[in-house]
């Protein structure tokens, strides 16, 4: 057995042209059918996407995903706030305190989400519809490290 990655072997296929004669090269994929519905079902769930009705465990995860984001961007605007006091050479103290609580409040925030995610990753029909949990350290210093101070 080979010591190579999945990555080399697909970029040494891809390099040696063995993906270029696939079916439906070039055409957009077609996401209309879904291949893990249970066919007896597949009208009834037609009608109801065509309704604008959808599944309960997508509606949550549209709704995490939009609550993950406005967390991001209240953590983001207290970053650009508070970057904004360091560049400024009187730094009140209270500067400091106010990025803190937000780190507090971010956390709390991360953590409603989270259990949120949790409930949610046991309403999906397979593993790979899961939702991975929020690291908000990792969160944190994305933020900080991509608006860093000049």
């Amino acid at each position: 057995m080979s010591n190579l990655s999945i990555e080399e072997i697909i970029r040494r296929a891809m390099e040696e042209g063995k993906f270029e004669d696939l079916p439906g090269k070039g055409k957009p994929l077609n996401l209309d059918e879904n291949p893990h519905e249970d066919p007896d079902w597949r009208i009834a769930h037609r009608v109801l996407l065509n309704a604008g009705y959808s599944l309960p465990w997508i509606e949550t995860l549209r709704e995490i995903e939009a609550d993950l984001e406005t967390a991001r961007a209240s953590l983001a605007r207290a970053w650009a706030w508070q970057t904004s006091m360091q560049a400024q050479s009187n730094r009140p103290d209270w500067a400091e305190a106010e990025w803190v609580q937000t780190h507090r409040t971010f956390r709390e925030q991360v953590g409603e989400i989270n259990k949120r995610i949790r409930s949610n990753n046991l309403a999906v029909p397979s593993t790979r519809f899961q939702r991975r949990l929020i690291d908000p350290d990792e969160e944190i210093r994305a933020i900080t490290r991509t608006n860093s101070i000049p």
